[in-house]
């Protein structure tokens, strides 16, 4: 059985997809961005190894509380990385009736047969993607996480293309995403996609600053304040198509 590589996990999860839901927590991501919450997530190791049936069989203990919805929700990190693990914990969940949530910045995502192979034996188990924009514009994109977005922009349209369920979570930045400009070109973007169920918006916090001064990692996004409620509906309303131009 396949091990994962496991940073942390939280019984009671209420913002990471429908219902109640057990949270998953892998270690490694290949993204660097600047107001992530989970540095000490980014690095290989610290980590404890878990296959599926460990997991599943604490996440059941807490099955009374989740209501007709819940279920499990495997983040990181990036879930993703992990792939071949997070399919097999998914697929075993299935298989006792758990509901199934991926949240992923989409960063791994290729093109190349061989893994977009196994990429859909894990959509076929997964009932839910939580995707991440994190910044509409590529080159502010590689400013704000280090890479490029070309691939994660593509792997949204093959979601779409094959009608998986999709919820989209931007990270509203004062200053770097929290601009009418980017949020439009988000919204036009998300209005091409055929299979998106919800958009959220999530302010931007500094409740992470300890781990990155933990780490002796710079935070570089120090002097910058979460939005205002005021910005944060005026952004809903623009990546929901409500907002008048």
């Amino acid at each position: 059985m396949t091990q994962g590589r496991v940073h942390s996990m939280e019984s009671f999860g209420s913002a990471d997809g429908p219902g109640v839901r057990f949270l998953v927590f892998l270690q490694g991501c290949p993204m660097r961005c600047r107001y992530c919450h989970n540095p000490d997530t980014w690095a290989g190791k610290d980590f404890q190894l878990m296959d599926a049936n460990e997991i599943l069989d604490r996440a059941e203990r807490y099955r009374s509380y989740w209501g007709p919805e819940g279920g499990i929700t495997v983040s990181g990190g990036e879930a993703l990385a992990q792939l071949d693990f997070v399919t097999e914990l998914f697929e075993r969940a299935h298989e006792r009736g758990i509901n199934t949530c991926l949240d992923s910045s989409l960063a791994p995502f290729t093109r190349d047969p061989a893994w977009l192979a196994k990429f859909d034996r894990l959509m076929a188990a997964c009932d839910l993607v939580l995707a991440d924009i994190k910044h509409i514009d590529p080159e502010r994109h590689r400013d704000l996480t280090g890479r490029d977005n070309a691939n994660i922009l593509d792997c949204l349209r093959y979601l779409s293309e094959k009608g998986e369920p999709v919820w989209i979570r931007h990270v509203l930045v004062p200053g770097i995403t929290d601009v009418d400009e980017y949020l439009e070109r988000t919204r036009a973007f998300i209005e091409t996609l055929g299979n998106v169920q919800r958009i959220e918006v999530l302010p931007y916090h500094t409740l992470g600053i300890f781990k990155w001064d933990e780490l002796g990692l710079p935070y570089t996004l120090r002097d910058v304040d979460p939005p205002t409620p005021e910005r944060v509906a005026h952004a809903e309303r623009i990546l929901r198509g409500q907002e008048a131009n």
